[in-house]
């Protein structure tokens, strides 16, 4: 079995890691844009996963009044995740042992608080991180690996000691760029996709995860 270093503290991913919200995203971004005059598919919401709603906007519809699209998509969003949001296979497992372990837990996402908090709340996870840190805050959202900087040092630990747990190749790019060691877990659609070999391990869900974590946390 591959073995992952010690590390002193992990960084969640929220959509597509906690939850299976990518759908959520493409009805959302594709009924807004069709209600502007838009046609995109759910192929061309996979080219944009892991970025953050207002940068999608604005290179979908740039011509569109930004703000009140934003809110619109967010909108929908937030009325999904809160009648259907449920937490991805192993989540709860996984979160569950990590606290047996002890070990710090933070989420660095690049939806809005707004959506951070109501998925939260949603999956009855709102006290399951000791820190939440949203892209909303960054001049960048991921790819740029600002949001992760951040979140490592709002945990309290030096990037290059956290591991980071992601969906996305954006959000891969990201950590690793924050000098991160990354787990990815991509959806189904995109799991073949070579450019995750720059993750350090991939895996089909996060379940998956929990004897690697179990390694790299285990007391010595």
């Amino acid at each position: 079995m591959l073995k992952l270093p010690p590390f002193q503290a992990i960084l969640f991913d929220m959509d597509g890691v906690l939850l299976d919200s990518e759908p959520f995203w493409r009805i959302a971004e594709i009924e807004v844009f069709r209600a502007l005059g838009k046609e995109f598919t759910e192929e061309d919401c996979v080219e944009t996963m892991g970025l953050r709603i207002d940068e999608v906007v604005a290179y979908r519809v740039p011509d569109a009044d930004q703000e009140k699209t934003v809110n619109e998509i967010l909108d929908r969003m937030v009325e999904m995740v809160s009648q259907k949001g449920v937490p991805l296979p192993g989540v709860q497992e996984t979160l569950s042992r990590l606290a047996q372990l002890k070990v710090p837990l933070g989420l660095a996402t690049s939806s809005s608080y707004r959506l951070l908090h109501a998925t939260l709340k949603s999956l009855g996870l709102e006290d399951a991180f000791e820190i939440v840190h949203s892209a909303e805050d960054e001049a960048y959202g991921k790819p740029h690996p600002g949001v992760y900087i951040t979140a490592a040092e709002k945990l309290g630990y030096k990037p290059k000691h956290c591991l980071a747990i992601e969906d996305s190749l954006n959000g891969v790019i990201s950590a690793k760029a924050a000098q991160m060691s990354v787990i990815a877990v991509p959806e189904e659609a995109v799991y073949d996709n070579p450019r995750f070999a720059v993750a350090d391990l991939k895996l089909e869900s996060l379940d998956k995860a929990i004897p690697f974590l179990e390694a790299a946390f285990s007391p010595r």
